[in-house]
């Protein structure tokens, strides 16, 4: 049977001749309601299906496209996927890093994760993005099996943060100034406000159900990782009940300037 490394390694091939280039450095993966950023991207590029790839997980969960994109920005040959798969839709931890690894096996060297998570933290509002600068997996899965003792300090990684928040406005303004810690759960349920107010007291800023598994088989492949995490919602106990009708709009309101955030750093990259 095939390892993780050999089947990204297959899809990654298939991938490029069906893109017709095989010269990609940089991956961006699009969290919940973030799709349209994909387009807004592409510039008109024609998307990609990828459900028939080989070794290719589903996507299940609402807001997310299988679809990929192949364009150039700044430079540099940027490969888009248009959602992921979560856990929750269960899925070992191997299929939920399967994109990402295919992605760096496809040449990609950084790697820019999106998510819509919950606000814990007072000053994050509903449509600001928070840098990722450290993550809690509290998942109790790893993506990586073996013998594979990956450094995780600085896993995301203060160089790519540093690009991002010198953003120009107006996509620079609903930057968070200060970078945070997010936390993965499994879901698909929503936290509990205990949940919340234990997450707070280990440290996390945010909380969401993705981004954590795939930054460790990021950084197990050598990639550098940019996390940009979309406030959507208060945590569970913050105030209201969460819409969860209003996740996607947020996402999709704030596409231009995730799209802005991810052409400004290519095009600062070093």
């Amino acid at each position: 049977m095939e390892d993780a490394g050999e089947r990204a390694a297959h899809s990654a091939r298939e991938l490029a001749r069906r893109l017709g280039t095989d010269a990609h450095d940089v991956l961006v993966v699009l969290g919940t309601g973030l799709s349209s950023a994909a387009e807004i991207l592409a510039g008109g590029a024609e998307a990609l299906p990828l459900d028939t790839l080989p070794f290719w997980p589903a996507f299940g969960a609402g807001g997310h496209r299988a679809h990929a994109w192949s364009l150039s920005a700044g430079g540099r040959q940027v490969l888009v996927l248009g959602g992921r798969c979560h856990l929750y839709e269960g899925l070992a931890p191997a299929e939920v890093a399967h994109p990402v690894r295919t992605g760096i096996a496809a040449g990609c060297t950084t790697v820019i994760l999106t998510s819509a998570v919950g606000a814990i933290r007072a000053d994050l509002r509903a449509g600001s993005v928070m840098m990722v600068e450290d993550h809690l997996n509290l998942t109790g899965h790893s993506p990586l099996r073996g013998p594979q003792h990956v450094d995780m300090v600085d896993a995301y990684a203060p160089a790519l943060r540093a690009l991002a928040l010198g953003t120009p406005a107006p996509a620079g303004a609903v930057l968070a100034a200060r970078p945070g810690v997010y936390a993965q759960l499994p879901g698909p349920q929503l936290e509990t406000p205990a949940e919340i107010r234990m997450l707070r007291a280990l440290g996390a800023d945010v909380v969401g159900m993705s981004m954590a598994i795939e930054a460790v088989a990021a950084r197990a492949a050598g990639a550098a990782v940019l996390g940009l995490a979309l406030v959507t919602n208060p945590a569970a106990g913050e105030g209201a009940p969460v819409d969860l009708d209003g996740i996607g709009p947020v996402g999709r309101a704030a596409a231009p300037a995730v799209a802005g955030v991810v052409r400004h750093v290519v095009g600062s990259l070093p």
